[in-house]
């Protein structure tokens, strides 16, 4: 079975599943008394997969600092240290505003990219009196590239620089150790090479998370680019790594075929393929500071 075959089966799957979750005692302790809303915590460590966003936001008033990091490809060979020689960078800042708001800014010295964007919860995974099988996130963002004109002299418009991107994730804590999320997604490109493509592209995201320890878990996320809307030339997005919180901060290892680390370029512009040894190790590095203290 392929993989994008696979996604398609896992997303008929999951209406069943969440019904019978439901309708079935919780076996890991998230009931509680009836009488209460008891909600679900700790879907996902951070507000990230890997490339992705996660459901989780950061509490109110709390500032994460973070650092992606992406090195190049591993069949680099020796010669380009299996790709350490090379490096790709993203510094962002997100801000939780309200328990249920965050908002981020970030830039890439990929094609010199800014980005930002706002992520509300609207669902929250709960047992007891209020029950609800999910938590369900939405994200806007939008990306915006700095790169010199390769043309000064015709009229270029900063709006052909513009990309976004809105998404919703669905995610669901199934046990203490295990979590899995559905990101559907559209991305918006206000300029494309060729009338063949498509601006608005749909792409289907699955990801999950399994807990090893109390500290440590490994997490995956692959990105689906439906046909015929991008170049041939663009693969799928796929990411595997570990999750290791060392008190203030989460340090995610990641390996991935994507080099950009903002939302468009990951999910439409993936050049690399597993298979083809073209695989980046990287990690993202997490810090939070407390801006604003809870009343």
């Amino acid at each position: 079975m392929k993989i994008h075959q696979f996604i398609f089966v896992a997303l008929a799957l999951i209406p069943s599943l969440l019904k019978a979750q439901t309708d079935t005692t919780d076996l890991f302790g998230l009931l509680g008394n009836s009488d209460e809303t008891n909600y679900t915590t700790a879907t996902f460590k951070t507000t990230r997969l890997m490339n992705g966003h996660s459901i989780e936001n950061q509490a109110a008033g709390v500032l994460d600092f973070r650092i992606n990091h992406r090195f190049g490809n591993l069949n680099g060979g020796a010669y380009e240290w299996f790709g350490l020689d090379q490096s790709n960078v993203k510094i962002g800042f997100d801000y939780g505003v309200l328990p249920w708001l965050m908002v981020g800014v970030g830039h890439t010295n990929v094609d010199k990219t800014y980005d930002g964007f706002v992520k509300a919860k609207l669902l929250r995974q709960s047992t007891g009196k209020k029950r609800m099988p999910i938590t369900m996130t939405y994200v806007a963002s939008s990306a915006v590239t700095t790169l010199k004109w390769t043309n000064p002299n015709r009229n270029n418009y900063i709006s052909s620089r513009y990309a976004y991107t809105n998404q919703l994730l669905i995610a669901r804590k199934f046990s203490n150790a295990t979590s899995i999320q559905i990101m559907p997604t559209l991305v918006h490109q206000n300029l494309i090479d060729s009338l063949k493509y498509k601006n608005d592209v749909f792409v289907i995201g699955i990801g999950g998370r399994q807990k090893l320890t109390q500290r440590m878990s490994i997490n995956a996320e692959y990105y689906y680019v439906l046909p015929n809307q991008i170049k041939p030339i663009y693969d799928n997005s796929f990411s595997l790594g570990f999750d290791i919180e060392t008190g203030g901060h989460v340090f995610q290892i990641t390996c991935t075929n994507s080099r950009g680390m903002t939302d468009p370029q990951f999910l439409t512009q993936t050049v690399g393929k597993w298979l083809k040894g073209d695989i980046r190790l990287g990690f993202n590095i997490s810090r939070v500071f407390t801006v604003r203290e809870r009343k």
